[in-house]
């Protein structure tokens, strides 16, 4: 069975953590979340109110990092799954969480991204040639990176698979499984 990795921190989005954790568990597969330390991480529900011209943050789930990102070892994963939220702005200077999303790129291994995730993408030099979807906002990074922004529920590039945000879960999910099994099967 089909081993994933999923990379989250403090203020990760808590339906873009535990939509894919559940949804990848009931395929049957194990799926471990990395953190910056091994310890509960604080999720966030981003949402919109009326008068605001951005989203709102208030607090989620607390969920349990079942490693640290420096204990990772990503040749025994066969996906990896970026969830967005604020963390990636953060875990996207930490040199490791670089390393194993070009690990998982660069060999062709399944890559799921959504929301901000892409931020990590960018930063780790490989979106260049790539066409994917992100957080609207984050549009700009993407172009910066070299890569081309969709405005799409889901993007399938090669090995990444990408979405906008928590209510394209189902979409990004569907492909990402798909992809999981064809490159394991």
């Amino acid at each position: 069975m089909p081993r994933i990795l999923m990379l989250a921190g403090d203020a990760a989005e808590a339906l873009e953590v535990l939509y894919p954790k559940y949804r990848l568990e009931e395929e049957g597969w194990t799926v471990d979340l990395a953190a910056p330390e091994r310890r509960k991480i604080q999720t966030v529900v981003h949402d919109f109110e009326p008068g605001f011209d951005t989203y709102t943050e208030k607090l989620g789930y607390r969920i349990d990092a079942d490693l640290a990102i420096a204990d990772v070892e990503p040749e025994g994963y066969d996906g990896l799954v970026i969830p967005g939220g604020r963390a990636p702005e953060y875990l996207r200077n930490i040199p490791r969480v670089l390393e194993i999303a070009r690990h998982f790129l660069e060999r062709g291994k399944p890559l799921a991204a959504t929301c901000h995730g892409a931020l990590i993408l960018a930063a780790a030099g490989t979106l260049r040639g790539r066409v994917l979807t992100c957080y609207p906002q984050c549009a700009p990074d993407v172009r910066a990176a070299q890569g081309e922004f969709v405005d799409r529920e889901v993007v399938v590039s090669d090995n990444l698979v990408t979405a906008r945000a928590w209510d394209d879960n189902a979409p990004w999910m569907r492909e990402f499984v798909t992809l999981v099994r064809s490159r394991t099967a």
